[in-house]
């Protein structure tokens, strides 16, 4: 286990090393490696002076604008990743993945509720972020109230429940899009996951919860093992199934909630990359959770750059572009590989 929890974590960070350097120096203002490499080493003694100076223009371009976007698009899809990864893992479904518990359809609706209210600029430009938070959280707590069964959590009761409360807030923010007016198209663009609004200020908003849920849910990757295999089994093994699933559920949504609030509905990545990594490395969780992180930040990355300069000038939400490459992908996996 140790060795390949190594191995497959030095592999997926180099490439998302690689990610973020490709993404930071591609973009419509001409940026080389040299100035990225000067801009990102420069506090390195000596660095600097051997790479050479790098112009004031060039240098606000990669600190104010694309090295928070590369750090955002890591953070969105290590948190979307991880949680695909352990609410498979916990639901004993391969099809699970972040959204099944609701938590996009109560982000979008707190989202659009804001734009609509005007509140863009509100909270130093994080009113829309924190609106879509509330929205998020707000749709987790009413899941897990219905499915919560004699103090017990079921996984089958989760799933509906989560089917049941995401369908009901998507059909108020389809009642919003059609009194929105003027602001229809800003709520469209929200809705299709985008990290063109990037900074500083959404970054810190949603890598505590990222953080969190990534050492939170490692530490109880044994218990995922065993409750994977099978609740019974699990419980005679002395594990606290119940605590275990809620703990889980909560880091996993509190996770997808800042992701979301942040980016917009970006699919696919928390249902893709926990099988690619599950294909690579195998399904124990003690080395799943780590690499699809790291995997999941590496592809969003990627992504995310593909999306804002594939169309020269045009910038296409980079959910669209997740989208249009998983299902595909996601066929193929499940006609080809097998999904276990």
């Amino acid at each position: 286990m140790l060795r390949r929890l190594l191995v497959g974590c030095a592999a997926f960070g180099a490439a998302m090393g690689l990610a973020a350097c490709v993404s930071v120096a591609v973009g419509s203002s001409g940026v080389s490696l040299r100035q990225v490499a000067s801009v990102m080493l420069g506090w390195v003694p000596g660095v600097r002076a051997s790479l050479g100076p790098v112009p004031p223009e060039v240098r606000a371009i990669l600190l104010e604008y694309r090295l928070p976007r590369v750090a955002l698009a890591g953070v969105v899809g290590l948190s979307l990743s991880v949680s695909g990864a352990a609410l498979q893992g916990l639901l004993g479904n391969p099809l699970a993945d972040p959204y099944v518990v609701g938590v996009s359809a109560g982000a979008a609706v707190g989202a659009a509720l804001a734009i609509m209210a005007g509140l863009q600029s509100a909270l130093g430009g994080l009113g829309v972020p924190a609106a879509a938070l509330v929205g998020a959280v707000v749709a987790m707590a009413t899941v897990m109230a219905i499915s919560r069964t004699g103090g017990r959590l079921p996984a089958r009761t989760f799933l509906l429940a989560g089917v049941v409360v995401g369908s009901f807030f998507w059909s108020l923010v389809t009642l919003l899009l059609a009194v929105s007016g003027r602001s229809m198209q800003e709520v469209m663009f929200w809705l299709l996951g985008s990290l063109s609004g990037a900074d500083t200020a959404r970054l810190w908003m949603s890598a505590p919860p990222a953080v969190l849920a990534v050492l939170g849910l490692w530490t109880l990757s044994r218990d995922l093992n065993l409750i994977s295999v099978g609740e019974e089994p699990a419980h005679h093994l002395g594990v606290r199934v119940e605590t275990v699933k809620n703990v889980v559920v909560l880091l996993a949504s509190l996770a997808t909630a800042s992701a979301v609030a942040v980016s917009g509905v970006i699919g696919f990545v928390g249902l893709i990359v926990p099988h690619m990594v599950r294909m690579i490395l195998g399904p124990d969780h003690r080395v799943l959770i780590p690499c699809a992180a790291l995997c999941g930040a590496a592809f969003l990355i990627l992504a995310d750059t593909a999306a804002r300069t594939m169309l020269g000038a045009t910038e296409l939400p980079v959910g669209v572009l997740t989208a249009l490459l998983g299902g595909p992908f996601f066929l193929y996996l499940l006609r080809s590989k097998g999904i276990r």
